[in-house]
């Protein structure tokens, strides 16, 4: 059985954490395409790598503003 320091299971916890930070991106990611789409109809090609490289926070906030935003610009905008 390998003994592992605490500073390999501090890694080893952050690495987790920002896997996990990630996957959940990821997840409002497809989430607010979908929703997009479904507002908006098909999404041009600039939708998708802006969506990926979001903050989590960011997506969030673009998810609120789907419910209000008169344009697909708008909801990335603020307008």
């Amino acid at each position: 059985m390998k003994y592992v320091t605490s500073v390999e299971r501090l890694a080893i916890e952050r690495g987790r954490e920002k896997w996990m930070a990630e996957g959940k991106a990821e997840g409002k990611a497809e989430t607010l395409s979908r929703l997009l789409t479904r507002r908006f109809g098909p999404l041009p090609e600039w939708v998708g790598p802006r969506l990926q490289g979001a903050t989590a926070d960011q997506l969030d906030l673009w998810a609120d503003r789907v419910l209000d935003a008169p344009t697909l610009l708008g909801v990335f905008d603020g307008h």
